[in-house]
């Protein structure tokens, strides 16, 4: 920092890569910002990003140097206008005169919008500030721009006289992520690049990995200062940021919705703890075969997909293994790196029927293994979506008489005859009981946070059944499973097709054997 040519990098000690974590500073008042700083450098930040637009009362002279003065650590300062999504509404000659001070007194990065970069650098030429490097900014809220204008983008920004450029957008797809990932590998000068909201997400994770200068956490989940930025400690605990390098394989879960998954605190935990160089990330994904053709580098390696991608899963398949053919719904997504081509296989079936004989066994009753306990047993599975099939094909396979109840007669019609079984519009399962002990497998999200008391059979149902399973596991005990097991059902959480899936969805990614006991330890943790 001491020579005006040297950028500010982060520690390298034990870390993979140079982006910055830069967490921002929204306080009402300086004595709040300084109690900010402190915690951001107890949590591992590199450096803060002061937002002087967030102050209720400011005196640029008196405030600056306290916060410099007193810096913990490296400081940024921004004093974002309401024309450029922030909150300053004053004069623009005072706005720009305090980012002016900020670098006379020492500050080391300040931020300048574009669209008034050349006339604050025409107001310092001249002047040197030894330590103050400039980031100028451009943001655009409505939607990403095309490769051509980013790139003509980038060209205006660095003519500026900017030490470090910085673009941030909306996502209006996760495929516009990309967009940003490519002008970042190519920059010739410290780049910021970051897409806004939730299906931007992977780009504040993964431009550690395609070279951005510096990337957003903040100290809280509720307290953002753009939409979709994670947290410092997500950044750093949940995906290991520090660990993330140019050759780091990229897994993820593709749904939508996908922000209740478990699986990126799974797969991560597990990367670190065997030293696998992966990093598993959330991919909110509207049009799955647009996702694939997009993300087509060898990169991308390997992907779960849930609700509602599965049965798409398996057209955007090169090859698609015979089990997966049968129950027709992928839930893993493998690129062959010898060709490129992908691989398309299904865990579920394996995680959940295994998991619902392990109940009816009664875990310690070891009785004959090579016979199912599901075989002659009438399983009804409510959905015929890709879970649905999943468990339906698996009970068949057992020996099961299965009967298919969803919402649309006509899915379960079709799914039944398929497999050979029954089938039953959802409406008529309150009344449905033919027999006693039956088992039931619930395959749709009903009940599913935030809609927790949402059930799919009433109680009063229940009682016909022996075991009931719930492939919802958040929250771990539904009210279909509180309310099962009050009527006497032995219960299987949706936890155990969760792990058991899991497993599968490991070896096919790493080709390593699943160090089960470890999954069992950290989800045991997260519950």
């Amino acid at each position: 920092m001491d020579s005006p040519n040297v950028l500010f990098t982060a520690p390298s000690v034990g870390r993979k890569n140079a982006t910055l974590i830069c967490v921002p500073i929204m306080g009402e008042s300086i004595e709040k910002m300084k109690i900010d700083v402190e915690k951001a450098k107890a949590g591992g930040a590199d450096v803060v990003e002061i937002r002087l637009d967030s102050l209720s009362t400011f005196d640029p002279y008196q405030d600056l140097t306290t916060l410099i003065q007193h810096h913990a650590l490296p400081l940024l300062f921004t004093y974002r206008p309401k024309w450029e999504g922030g909150m300053y509404d004053g004069d623009e000659n005072k706005r720009l005169d305090a980012l002016r001070l900020a670098m006379e007194l020492g500050a080391d990065f300040i931020d300048v919008e574009l669209q008034v970069a050349h006339g604050f650098f025409d107001s310092i030429r001249g002047k040197t500030f030894n330590k103050t490097k400039v980031i100028v900014s451009s943001h655009n809220y409505q939607l990403t721009p095309s490769i051509e204008d980013l790139g003509n983008l980038v060209a205006r920004i660095q003519a500026t006289g900017a030490d470090i450029v910085k673009i941030a957008t909306t996502a209006t797809d996760i495929t516009d992520v990309a967009r940003m990932f490519q002008i970042m590998v190519h920059s010739q000068v410290p780049f910021i690049g970051l897409v806004m909201g939730d299906r931007g997400l992977i780009s504040r994770i993964l431009c550690a990995k395609f070279g951005g200068y510096l990337t957003f956490g903040t100290l809280e989940s509720r307290v953002v200062s753009a939409p979709g930025q994670p947290t410092l400690k997500d950044l750093l605990y949940l995906y290991n940021l520090r660990q993330v390098a140019p050759d780091t394989k990229v897994y993820g879960i593709i749904g939508k919705p996908v922000g209740h998954s478990k699986s990126p605190i799974l797969f991560n935990e597990v990367f670190k703890s065997v030293g696998y160089n992966g990093v598993y990330v959330f991919l909110l994904v509207d049009d799955l075969a647009n996702f694939l053709r997009t993300y087509s580098s060898t990169d991308f390696v390997g992907f779960s997909v849930t609700i509602p991608h599965k049965e798409a899963a398996l057209e955007c398949c090169d090859e698609v293994d015979p089990v997966a053919k049968s129950i027709g719904a992928v839930n893993c997504i493998i690129r062959r790196a010898t060709d490129g081509k992908l691989i398309g296989y299904n865990t579920d079936y394996v995680g959940s029927i295994s998991a619902i004989e392990d109940g009816l066994r009664g875990k310690h009753n070891g009785g004959n293994t090579n016979i199912s306990p599901l075989a002659g047993k009438l399983f009804v599975v409510i959905g015929a979506g890709g879970a649905g099939k999943a468990l339906a094909y698996g009970a068949k396979e057992k020996g099961a008489r299965v009967v298919i109840a969803n919402r649309t007669y006509d899915r379960a019609r079709e799914l039944a005859d398929a497999i050979g079984g029954d089938a039953l519009a959802l409406t008529d399962l309150d009344s449905y009981h033919p027999e006693d002990g039956m088992i039931l497998a619930n395959t749709t999200s009903i009940g599913m946070q935030p809609k927790v008391d949402e059930t799919p059979i009433s109680k009063n149902a229940l009682k016909y059944y022996s075991l009931v399973f719930d492939a919802v596991y958040t929250p771990k005990i539904t009210r279909l499973l509180k309310e099962a097991e009050e009527s006497g059902a032995t219960i299987v959480t949706g936890l155990e097709m969760f792990m058991g899936q899991a497993y599968g969805q490991y070896e096919n990614f790493t080709g390593l054997p699943a160090p089960r006991e470890l999954f069992r330890n950290i989800m045991e943790n997260y519950n």
